[in-house]
C-alpha cells in the first residue's frame, strides 16, 4: 500500500509539471500569433473594379477564359510612381532620366560610342531586315536601331514590371485612369491572343512594353510582322520589334529622306528665346542670319526645309536646327533629350563624330522648383503649357522671356539665380 499511495504520489507530479508545461508552451504560441503580422488583407475595392471591366473586355474580344485566369489574385501595385490614392499622399510621376538629368549625363559619350559599336555590329546583321523595312517605311535603320539600343539595350534590359499589373494599378489608382482602363483592356487582349506569355509581358512603370517600348495600344495601332507571323512579336521578333517602330514612326509623319537635326554654331547675339516649335523658318533663313551647320555642306534642298532652334541647354552647349523628323521622333517619347539621344545615336553608326560643341557644366533644378518657376511665368503670361516640373522647349524660352523683362542675363536655363530673383519680385 505504502509503495502504491508513493506511485500515485509521483504520477500526480509528473502529470502537474506537464500540465504546467504545456499551459505556458500554448500561452507562448499565442504570444507569436498575437505578435505576427496579420497577413495582407485582399484590396477588395480593386478587386470590383477588376471585375467591372469584364464587359469592356468581353466586347474588345477577350475570352472569359483568359479574362478570370489573368485577373484571378491580380493586386493593385501602389509603389509604382504617378498614383493618385485617397487619404495618402501622392505618388508623384516617375523620376525618368530624360527629365532629371542634365543633357551631358543623359547623353553621355561612353554610352553613346558603346551602343554605337554594337549598332554597327546589328546592321550588318540585319541587313537585309533594315533594307525591307526602309523600303516599306522610309525610315532608315540607324534610327530604328538607335530607338531600340536607347529603349532596352538591344534587348539586353528587361522591364521590372509585370505589364498586367502596371496597367491595372494605373486604371485603378492613376492619374490617367481612362487612358489606362484601356490599356488594361487592351493588355488582357494582348495575352488573350498568346502573343507573348504572361512571364515575359513585362514593362516600365508607365506600361511601356517590349523590345522597342509601346504601349498596349500603340501595338494594336502600329504592330506588323515583318516575319509573317499571326500576331507581331515585339518582345522576341526583333525584325518585328524593328518594323513596329518604322511604322510606328511613319504613322506619324516621319518623311523619308530627311535628317532629324542639324548641329549648328550659334551666333553671340543669338536670341534663345525663338527656341520653340512655333518658330520655323527654312534652314537657309537661319544660315544667313549666322547659325552655321557643322560638319555638312547643305543643299537647296536642305536649305529650303523648314526647322526650328534647339538649344538643349539654352546658350550654352549645343545647338541644332531641327525638322520635322525630330518632332516625329519626339511623339516616341516627350523628350528633347531623349530625341538628341535616338538621333545622335543613329548618326554614330555612320559618322564617328561626336557633336562639336561641348555640353556645358550646367546643374538640373529639381523638379519642384521647376514647377515653381513654371507656376510663377504663368503668373506673368509668359507660359501657358503643363504645369510638370519639365524644363522643356517652353519653359526654357519662357525663363528666357523672365530674364529679358527682369533685366537679367538671357541665357534661357532654368537656374537657381532665375528662381531666387522670381522669389524676390513675389
Amino acid at each position: 500500500m505504502l509503495a502504491s499511495g508513493r506511485r500515485d504520489r509521483e504520477i500526480r507530479s509528473v502529470n502537474g509539471k506537464l500540465h504546467l508545461f504545456l499551459r505556458g508552451l500554448l500561452g507562448t504560441l499565442a504570444l507569436l500569433v498575437l505578435a505576427a503580422p496579420a497577413p495582407a488583407r485582399a484590396d477588395a475595392a480593386f478587386t470590383q473594379f477588376i471585375a467591372s471591366l469584364w464587359p469592356e473586355a468581353q466586347a474588345a474580344g477577350v475570352s472569359r477564359e483568359t479574362f478570370e485566369r489573368e485577373t484571378r489574385g491580380l493586386e493593385p501595385d501602389y509603389k509604382l510612381p504617378d498614383l493618385a490614392l485617397p487619404g495618402r499622399p501622392a505618388t508623384g510621376a516617375g523620376k525618368q532620366a530624360e527629365f532629371v538629368q542634365v543633357p551631358a549625363d543623359y547623353v553621355r559619350e561612353a554610352t553613346i560610342e558603346r551602343l554605337a559599336a554594337e549598332g554597327r555590329r546589328l546592321m550588318q546583321k540585319y541587313q537585309p531586315v533594315l533594307a525591307q523595312i526602309e523600303r516599306q517605311f522610309g525610315v532608315p535603320g540607324p534610327v530604328v536601331l538607335a530607338i531600340w539600343g536607347r529603349e532596352t539595350d538591344f534587348g539586353r534590359y528587361t522591364e521590372p514590371h509585370d505589364a498586367l499589373r502596371v496597367m491595372a494599378t494605373q486604371a485603378y489608382a492613376g492619374r490617367r485612369k481612362a487612358q489606362y482602363r484601356t490599356e488594361f483592356i487592351l493588355a488582357l487582349k494582348i495575352l488573350d491572343e498568346g502573343v507573348v506569355p504572361r512571364k515575359a509581358f513585362r514593362a516600365s512603370w508607365a506600361g511601356a512594353t517590349g523590345l522597342t517600348q509601346f504601349l498596349p495600344s500603340d501595338y494594336f495601332a502600329h504592330g506588323v510582322s515583318l516575319e509573317g507571323n499571326a500576331h507581331p512579336d515585339i518582345w522576341r521578333s526583333v525584325p518585328d520589334a524593328l518594323a513596329s517602330a518604322a511604322k510606328q514612326l511613319a504613322d506619324k509623319g516621319w518623311q523619308p529622306g530627311l535628317r532629324w537635326a542639324y548641329e549648328v554654331r550659334a551666333p553671340a547675339n543669338a536670341d534663345c528665346t525663338l527656341g520653340v516649335p512655333e518658330v520655323q523658318r527654312p534652314i537657309g533663313d537661319w544660315v544667313r542670319a549666322g547659325f552655321q551647320p557643322i560638319g555638312v555642306r547643305l543643299s537647296a534642298a536642305e536649305l529650303a526645309q523648314p526647322a526650328s532652334l534647339l538649344q538643349p541647354e539654352g546658350i550654352y552647349g549645343p545647338s541644332f536646327l531641327t525638322t520635322k523628323n525630330y518632332f516625329v521622333i519626339k511623339e516616341y517619347n516627350f523628350s528633347d533629350l531623349y530625341v538628341l539621344f535616338v538621333g545622335h545615336l543613329s548618326d554614330r553608326m555612320t559618322n564617328p563624330q561626336p557633336f562639336a560643341t561641348p555640353w556645358a557644366a550646367s546643374t538640373q533644378l529639381r523638379t519642384s522648383s521647376v514647377e515653381a518657376m513654371q507656376k510663377h511665368l504663368a503668373r506673368l503670361g509668359l507660359y501657358g503649357d503643363k504645369i510638370d516640373g519639365k524644363a522643356g522647349m517652353l519653359t526654357r524660352a519662357a525663363v528666357g522671356a523672365y530674364q529679358k523683362s527682369a533685366g537679367l542675363k538671357v541665357d534661357c536655363w532654368p537656374s537657381e539665380g532665375v528662381l531666387q530673383s522670381m522669389g524676390a519680385a513675389r
